[in-house]
């Protein structure tokens, strides 16, 4: 995610092509300067030849600002930057479980901070269930309309379910997994959007889009086996995971 953001940052003229580098990579010359373990929980702005060095929201705010000077006042409004700051450490200690990568041994890691990640957890929860709640409509009457918050108990029994199994499997890639799992549930009901925004303007058989929801549940089922790969989990949690959908949809035609 750093890399994205900074590279913008090159293509729009605000850095150059060698003002940019990862923290895992930091030129020997200013590795004195640099609180390397912050580095890779925010993002380190160093100015070479003052030795300054700021963190986190700060360094975008300076670099953004250069850029666009009329900008400042905003960036000095302490209600802002404090809320800006909030923001930016809820992405910058989640970026793992969003776009996940392999991380290389003996580097340093992100710090790992579970208030940041339960609240990950809540977020992406009451946008997923939202989201299926308004998709569900649209699923009549293939398939049986439940309550108001039948997709919000489906959701958050998913992340009950497959926690039990993993502090059974790998309780130490708990939280790893649950974020994973959850970007995965949400990235899934972003791509129900266009069709819940053609709903209000076209007029589709229930087919379509019971078709679409299982072609965006087959996209994430393969996300969920490529994460599962890059988390060492193998196969159990993408088993469990389509376990639990069966379940709960022999339940939903039961009742």
């Amino acid at each position: 995610m750093c890399a994205l953001y900074t590279k913008g940052f090159v293509k729009a003229g605000m850095l150059s092509t060698q003002g940019r580098e990862a923290y895992q990579n930091i030129p020997a010359r200013i590795c004195s300067m640099v609180d390397r373990q912050r580095a890779a929980n925010e993002i380190a702005l160093v100015n070479t030849e003052t030795g300054e060095v700021t963190y986190g929201i700060k360094s975008l705010f300076a670099i953004i600002q250069h850029a666009v000077p009329v900008l400042k006042p905003l960036f000095s409004f302490s209600p802002f930057v404090w809320l800006m700051s909030k923001i930016y450490a809820f992405v910058s200690y989640n970026r793992k479980v969003i776009i996940p990568v392999t991380m290389k041994p003996k580097t340093i890691q992100p710090s790992f901070k579970l208030p940041y990640r339960l609240l990950y957890l809540l977020v992406t929860w009451i946008i997923t269930a939202f989201n299926l709640t308004a998709y569900a409509h649209q699923l009549t009457p293939l398939v049986p309309l439940g309550g108001a918050y039948r997709e919000y108990f489906i959701c958050g029994g998913q992340i009950i379910f497959q926690a039990l199994v993993i502090s059974l499997y790998q309780k130490d890639k708990i939280w790893d997994y649950l974020g994973n799992m959850m970007t995965i549930s949400f990235a899934g009901a972003l791509l129900l959007l266009p069709a819940i925004l053609m709903s209000h303007f076209f007029t589709f058989n229930a087919v379509f889009y019971l078709l679409y929801f299982l072609s965006v549940a087959g996209l994430m089922l393969l996300e969920h086996l490529r994460r599962s790969k890059i988390l060492a989990l193998g196969w159990i949690m993408s088993v469990t995971w389509v376990i639990y959908r069966f379940i709960v949809l022999g339940l939903i035609f039961s009742l």
